[in-house]
């Protein structure tokens, strides 16, 4: 029987690592169909931000109580994983609490440790479904955000009931496995009480040993099996950003906000024309596309954005565009360059890993011209991201080509660029007349 398990295990381990594998990959891929952005430059600073921002869970702390919850579901999902370690040494090995012996009297404070997590993360887990699904807090609501509809609000629930169901399956584990020791039960050598867990012992206490023995392996199943699911779950989800978020935060801007570069083709073009440079021998005779229509057009950065989005809609809820009712979300515009994303995916894998153009674009077909246009690039949804993201990055990109690229701007844009042309300010009035307002001020 023990053997069987192990066989079982190992295959249930090998078919979740092949999984995520391939997963993985396609992501990687995705990314990569990126521009190229160098992001190695002050790597003591970047390293720095990643520990305070994504380790140390900086600005979710900026919302004390959603901070402190956060912070028990993140270190409950690093810390026991110590534990799924034991449990998949066991499961390949074919024994019981490998690292009781190596640790002796340690371990079961450590077990107790994670116990304590446990309870933590599922409280917490209450707490978040409530804030989702009763309180309704507004920004996390589908009914005012049409990005939410579907299985974002699905994907948001089910991991934290998974989460639940896990820690649930953790305990009870442990509650039978404390009984079968205190009756002992063969290959349940006593390791020491277990606290949290205790409290679900009567639950267990009538059984017999062979229906505890049972309970206790159902659990352990439950558990790991739940565990490898949840990984691979994950990749599909908004959760990917448990992973995504320590690299994307390494890789973060770090010039000032608001300061825009500026595109290195107009850049070239105007030093050019100004006699600054000379052209180069091997350069095309047409310029490349200015901005981004689709996101092959977007920096790898900016993909990886997509990627690590977390939904959490603070970016939204500051947003004065959004609030003063116009149509831009910024949190829709990471979800939609996202979805493309894994619709480029999908192409990739049916054409053997290239992509192929399937007459879509991120711009028009994902996001709209009026989602771009109603953008203030106040630089709000970039200060609120927890992990650092930049939609204005994106959005400013897509603007500069439906402008540039397509000559598509508003009436009312187009006169003010004209007065910068003619008159080196947005208003129609000549250079010289410039500071009459301070003559009319000193009468």
């Amino acid at each position: 029987m023990q053997i069987v398990q192990q066989v079982l295990f190992v295959a249930a381990l090998g078919i979740t690592a092949w999984l995520m594998t391939r997963r993985i990959n396609i992501i990687k891929k995705t990314i990569q169909l990126g521009k190229a952005d160098n992001r190695s430059d002050r790597p003591n600073e970047r390293l720095g931000t990643m520990l305070r921002v994504a380790f140390g869970q900086k600005k979710m702390f900026d919302r004390p109580v959603v901070g402190i919850l956060h912070f028990l579901i993140y270190a409950g999902f690093l810390l026991i994983n110590i534990e799924v370690l034991e449990i998949v040494l066991d499961g390949v090995f074919g024994t019981h609490r490998l690292f009781a012996p190596l640790l002796g009297g340690f371990y079961p404070v450590l077990i107790n440790f994670f116990e304590f997590l446990a309870v933590a993360v599922l409280l917490a887990c209450v707490v978040f479904l409530t804030r989702r699904n009763v309180t309704k807090v507004q920004r996390l609501q589908a009914a005012d955000h049409r990005e939410l509809r579907g299985f974002p609000v699905l994907d948001a629930n089910r991991i934290l009931v998974i989460e639940i169901v896990l820690m649930f399956a953790i305990l009870s584990m442990n509650a039978a496995d404390s009984l079968l020791q205190e009756r002992g039960a063969a290959h349940y050598e006593p390791v020491g009480s277990f606290f949290f867990s205790g409290f679900l012992k009567p639950l267990f206490a009538g059984l017999s040993d062979s229906a505890l023995v049972l309970v206790e392996r159902v659990a352990w199943w439950a558990h790991i099996l739940g565990i490898f699911a949840f990984a691979v779950y994950v990749t599909y989800s908004k959760h990917l950003h448990i992973f995504l978020a320590f690299p994307n935060t390494y890789f973060a801007n770090l010039t000032p906000k608001g300061e825009m570069p500026n595109m290195p083709e107009i850049t070239k073009e105007v030093k050019i024309m100004l006699g600054m440079e000379q052209p180069a021998a091997d350069a095309p005779t047409e310029i490349g596309r200015f901005g981004a229509k689709d996101v092959t057009d977007l920096s790898w950065k900016n993909l990886m954005d997509a990627y690590s989005c977390t939904e959490c809609g603070r970016c939204t809820s500051a947003c004065p565009a959004n609030l003063t009712g116009k149509s831009l979300s910024p949190r829709k515009i990471m979800m939609d360059t996202r979805d493309r994303l894994e619709d480029v995916g999908r192409n990739m894998l049916a054409n053997g890993g290239e992509f192929k153009d399937d007459g879509k674009a991120l711009l028009g077909d994902y996001i709209t011209e009026e989602d771009i246009l109603a953008c203030t690039t106040c630089n709000a949804c970039v200060q609120e991201c927890p992990v650092l993201i930049s939609p204005l990055d994106i959005i400013v990109q897509l603007r500069r080509y439906k402008i540039m690229d397509e000559a598509q701007a508003p009436a009312s844009w187009n006169m003010m660029f004209n007065n910068l042309e003619t008159n080196q300010a947005p208003w129609k009035f000549s250079p010289s007349d410039r500071f009459n307002w301070a003559n009319d001020a000193n009468k």
